[in-house]
């Protein structure tokens, strides 16, 4: 039961965060329609996942509970893919589809380079 607590915990901490940094993104860009914020959001999680498991399977830093409370708690909270569908629905619904198209390439290169770059970082660091 304790790992639970710390996943939910952690979860609170990444949501608060999301809404927080997704929202400053999203008002520091004015009355755009393109997601800004999610992206931001996005490419910063997989960022944080990337180096985060970096250390957790190279140096064996963190137990069972903690890497639950920050992979699975705080950037699982803290991503938003499930914004990004729906997100990219409304631009195609909207018929911004070249937005749309542009927000999925985005996040697919950007966020996944997030990860790889995280990886990167963490392995830089800690050799």
């Amino acid at each position: 039961m304790g790992t639970v607590l710390w996943v939910g915990a952690g979860g609170f901490l990444g949501s608060v965060l999301r809404y927080l940094l997704a929202g400053c993104v999203q008002s520091a860009v004015g009355g755009a329609t393109f997601p800004y914020g999610t992206l931001v959001v996005n490419i910063t999680g997989c960022f944080g996942i990337g180096f985060v498991s970096h250390l957790i399977e190279s140096l064996g830093v963190l137990g069972p509970e903690m890497r639950a409370f920050f992979v699975i708690g705080i950037l699982g909270g803290f991503t938003t893919y499930s914004a990004f569908g729906n997100e990219t629905i409304n631009l195609i619904r909207d018929r911004e589809r070249l937005a749309a198209a542009l927000n999925v390439g985005a996040h697919l290169v950007l966020a996944i380079g997030g990860v790889w770059l995280g990886r990167a970082a963490a392995h830089a660091i800690w050799r």
